[in-house]
């Protein structure tokens, strides 16, 4: 009876001592984007620029002088022909006036020479003057015929520099920048205004060097004036500066607009998006889902059977916000965080990033 007592009490006391029976951890959750649902399409760029004529240019006199009159503000529509701004006329109407006195002096220099010439030709006719003589009238006529011609290119000249202090266009625009007032003395060739050719209009915009190489002339492209963002029109690249501004280390591009209106004002603000045509199968993915296995880049994603796999895929670029990859399959559930400590083959329970509760997928 005494040895049953003990064996009991050294049983209970074994079964004190044991654990609890083991049970099994539920699947870790791992945070996963669907590749082909709306979180995963590519993103757009989108960059701020200000709307510019294709054709613009800073106009002025051909000749120097002071300013007396400036017809036209910024904003004003200018047609062919039409004069914006006028110089003194004194001093060139001056310079004509010399010129045509000139010319006909050469005229009356030039009717003398050939009185003489005849006078002479007929005297050595009669061998009453030598050939010699003839000929040193001859060469005075040619000479005085030749002032004349001088006279008379100068006369044109004048007449030309007196046309010039009229300042007009041979196109129709829009006077963007006034940049001398009347009274103000300005040199040749010194800019008086800016006129834009209305008609062909694009959005300059400057692009990071990370992101130049993304572009080419012709891409497509989305505009959207910040005036009136529910209107979009059809853009395509024109023109990328083939180096960098030295200031802000940017490119410079040029994205033409076909179809634009007056809705689309000159120098307004507008922004433009662009979009991978090329690939329709690269996504961006944050720059913590990536991982490098064996020197490729890799993604780990959550198969049908709810088990990790270790997946190849091409890092076409590292930005900042994220990496542009390509050859994921639709329909993959691609790991975004914690991809260091996955295990090949481990079941996990995915939960996706577009999911209303947020879970710490730490645990």
């Amino acid at each position: 009876m005494k040895m049953t007592l003990t064996a009991l009490v050294l049983a209970a006391l074994l079964a004190g001592c044991s654990g609890p029976a083991p049970v099994d951890k539920p699947p870790r959750a791992v945070l996963v984007r669907t590749i082909g649902s709306a979180a995963s399409e590519p993103q757009l760029r989108v960059y701020t620029g200000e709307v510019r004529a294709r054709h613009e240019a800073d106009i002025g006199f051909r000749i120097g002088g002071k300013l007396v009159e400036r017809s036209v503000d910024v904003g004003a529509r200018v047609r062919p022909g039409a004069v914006l701004a006028r110089l003194d006329p004194q001093d060139v109407r001056l310079a004509e006036q010399a010129a045509a006195a000139q010319v006909a002096a050469a005229e009356a220099e030039v009717a003398l020479a050939r009185a003489e010439f005849e006078r002479v030709q007929n005297l050595h006719a009669r061998n009453f003057v030598s050939a010699s003589a003839l000929d040193g009238r001859r060469t005075a006529q040619q000479a005085a015929e030749a002032r004349l011609r001088q006279a008379r290119a100068q006369l044109a000249t004048a007449g030309n520099q007196a046309a010039y202090a009229a300042l007009s266009v041979a196109d129709e625009g829009v006077v963007t920048a006034a940049l001398a007032e009347a009274g103000q003395v300005v040199a040749a060739g010194q800019p008086v205004l800016r006129v834009a050719r209305p008609d062909e209009r694009e959005i300059l915009i400057h692009v990071p060097e990370g992101r130049i190489a993304e572009l080419q002339p012709g891409s497509p492209a989305a505009v959207r004036a910040w005036a009136n963002p529910a209107r979009t029109y059809a853009a395509t690249v024109r023109e990328i500066a083939p180096a960098a501004d030295v200031a802000t280390r940017s490119y410079a591009v040029r994205v033409s607009v076909a179809e634009a209106d007056d809705a689309l004002p000159l120098g307004a603000t507008a922004s433009v998006a662009f979009t991978d045509a090329h690939d329709a199968a690269q996504t961006i993915l944050p720059l913590a889902a990536v991982t490098r296995v064996d020197g490729r880049a890799t993604v780990w994603v959550v198969d049908e059977a709810s088990r990790l796999a270790p997946l190849a895929v091409d890092a076409r670029a590292f930005r900042e916000d994220g990496v542009v990859v390509g050859g994921l399959p639709a329909g993959s559930r691609v790991v975004l965080t914690g991809v260091h400590r996955l295990v090949v083959g481990e079941t996990v329970r995915a939960v996706d990033e577009a999911a209303p509760v947020a879970l710490d997928v730490r645990k």
